[in-house]
């Protein structure tokens, strides 16, 4: 019985063997155990590999400023009470049309009704007293000063009465029944119909060189995640603002809305529609709107993106 036979070890690999039993190679030739789906893979890693380097090398990447923004409704009337009081009805919401004259808010008006009701009782029994004796003077110079009285009762009663004072779409609706409101306070704004829409936008003030009108801007409204729109800058300002700049520049109705952190410069961007499509509905801008915008302000090759130190070497434009 052989060595082998009596459970000694080969002193050939068990793959040499069935190598040369199936291929029946001369003796001394390579030994190939590798399978062929290697060489595929080696060609395929590196064609990978080449494309890769080539992308390096003729690809860019793109620097982005991104900010904060606003949706802003130009042409809006400012509707104010000429006159303190107490709300007594609101007769309009927000987003409804209304019409030149259309009646939008109520205020109580009981003490000037009554002094109008009666100034129009003395008015009524002068005039009687005057068409009995037309040549009774007092009673003549009782009608003028009455009928001025009356005027001016009509006009105070009228003033607890919030008209319209254009077409448009009520926007902000800031009152309800039963508050008190003072003479001057804003009840509400309207929006004519044709009223230009933009985007305010608040950039760090450090990509002020970079930016120029004309370049498109990339918006994200709030509320709207993943849905873009493309708009081009009209103007950038020329001044860097800080934060408290920014509050006093937009007001108190957005001052405290807009969060920003440290200096910033102002893009403003012209909104094309007065709508927007979502998911197949056609939705309005509302002044106010917040959102987020970017704009690439630098790009250089992906090459010298991943190896800084080459940039002394193949200095570019951006």
């Amino acid at each position: 019985m052989s060595e082998q036979g009596q459970g000694k070890p080969s002193i050939f690999r068990k793959e040499a063997l069935e190598y040369y039993q199936h291929y029946r190679r001369q003796e001394g030739d390579v030994l190939q155990l590798a399978p062929g789906w290697t060489r595929w893979t080696y060609v395929l890693l590196m064609g990978m590999l080449g494309v890769g380097l080539l992308v390096c090398l003729i690809g860019t990447v793109s620097e982005y400023a991104s900010g904060s923004a606003v949706v802003r409704i130009e042409r809006r009337t400012e509707v104010t009470t000429p006159a303190g009081g107490v709300v007594t009805s609101v007769l309009v919401q927000p987003g409804q049309r209304v019409e030149a004259g259309q009646l939008l808010v109520t205020l109580q008006s009981e003490e000037e009704r009554n002094t109008l009701t009666r100034v129009q009782h003395e008015l009524e029994l002068n005039l009687v007293r005057y068409m009995r004796d037309l040549t009774d003077q007092s009673a003549r110079l009782a009608l003028t000063s009455l009928r001025a009285e009356q005027e001016l009762a009509q006009a105070r009663v009228e003033a607890r009465s919030l008209r319209a004072p254009v077409a448009g779409v009520v926007g902000n609706l800031r009152i309800q029944p039963g508050q008190f409101l003072t003479a001057g306070t804003q009840v509400a704004s309207l929006v004519e119909d044709d009223a230009p829409v933009f985007l305010l936008t608040f950039l760090p003030g450090y990509y002020r060189p970079f930016l120029k009108p004309g370049m498109p801007l990339r918006v994200e409204l709030d509320g709207f995640h993943y849905d873009y729109r493309e708009v081009l800058i009209e103007s950038v300002g020329d001044q860097i603002i800080g934060p408290g700049e920014l509050k006093r520049y937009l007001g108190a109705d957005l001052g405290d809305a807009v969060k920003v952190d440290g200096p910033i410069v102002l893009v403003r961007a012209r909104i094309p529609s007065r709508t927007f499509t979502h998911d197949g509905r056609v939705l309005d801008f509302f002044d106010g709107m917040p959102a987020r915008a970017e704009v690439a302000v630098r790009s250089e090759p992906i090459l010298l993106t991943l190896i800084p130190g080459l940039k002394a070497l193949f200095p570019h434009d951006d």
